[in-house]
């Protein structure tokens, strides 16, 4: 039975992963004081491919047990959005006003039209996560492959990337759609790539380290990824929801809400884009935040300026 209470939840205490006073000042700009997670959703089996649209409405989909895209409004409730749609593991929302889909039990990628009916964009793949650019550029994950792949506004796919990324999984755009971040579920690393003219990727790097857990130093298990207006990216992994700067640097490390499952989705919901919004095994959680979520259907825009 799936349950939305949307109820305080206990607020996880944080972990810091450099040292503390450094790390307070960074997370004290995006964390509400007093304010911790609150449960969302329950009763599902495994939440991921967390999105929104630009009214702030919250997209999921049950990737392991489920068989519809669900979307949560801004009072709370929850309802099947697109029925018959099983096993979706990323979701989202592009500037033409579709939503974009990795249909990874059916390998393939779709896009649902306004009136929920059904394109094929790719057949015979291994999609992961997907991202799309304002001017209709998609990229993809293919953890299985080691590949990046682009579909591009006229429907030619290419591989973007192939062997740089070892199991390349979550995926992000940074707000002015210059750079595209990939994390590595089987490394430690979030890489990223510079966007050219022409769609194609170049000048690869180990941009962001991850906090690892102590059993497997070398592997952080990066998953799925998300960015605000200020340009700090969001990375689900092994630790937690690890959060960095746009330079790169880790501002800290939310633990997940539940710490025996794990947190493999993320984005910024509700109203003004301001909730935090992780999928933590079958149950998604939010919190408030001081930040606000970047919108890649609303084109690119530079960082906006913290005030102090």
């Amino acid at each position: 039975m799936h349950s939305t209470p949307l109820s305080l939840g206990l607020a996880a205490s944080l972990a810091f992963a450099v040292p503390l006073a450094a790390q307070d000042m960074s997370l004290s700009q995006i964390l509400v004081e007093d304010a911790g997670w609150e449960l969302v959703v329950e009763g599902y089996e495994f939440t991921d491919g967390l999105t929104t649209d630009a009214e702030g409405n919250l997209y999921f989909s049950d990737v392991k047990g489920g068989n519809a895209v669900f979307k949560v409004d801004l009072e709370g409730k929850v309802s099947e959005f697109i029925p018959n749609t099983p096993g979706i593991s990323g979701l989202k929302w592009g500037a033409d006003g579709r939503l974009y889909a990795c249909v990874s039990k059916e390998q393939r990628v779709v896009v649902f039209d306004k009136d929920k009916a059904v394109t094929e964009l790719a057949k015979e793949v291994r999609p992961n996560d997907l991202v799309v650019t304002h001017d209709g550029n998609l990229y993809f994950t293919m953890t299985p492959t080691a590949e990046i792949r682009r579909i591009d506004p006229a429907g030619k796919m290419t591989v973007v990337s192939a062997g740089v990324v070892g199991k390349p999984n979550g995926i992000a755009l940074s707000r002015d759609q210059g750079t595209l971040a990939v994390s590595d579920h089987g490394g430690k690393f979030v890489w990223a790539f510079r966007i050219e003219a022409d769609g194609t990727l170049a000048h690869p790097g180990n941009y962001m380290t991850l906090v690892t857990p102590a059993e497997t130093p070398e592997v952080g298990k990066g998953d799925g990824m998300t960015t605000d207006v200020h340009g700090r990216y969001y990375v689900t992994s092994a630790e937690g929801l690890q959060i960095f700067d746009p330079t790169g640097r880790l501002c800290g490390v939310l633990p997940a809400p539940d710490s025996k499952l794990p947190v493999v989705s993320t984005c910024f919901a509700g109203p003004g884009h301001a909730w935090l919004h992780v999928g933590n095994g079958g149950t998604i959680w939010r919190r408030k935040t001081r930040t606000s979520g970047a919108l890649a259907f609303n084109g690119p825009q530079p960082n906006e300026v913290l005030q102090k």
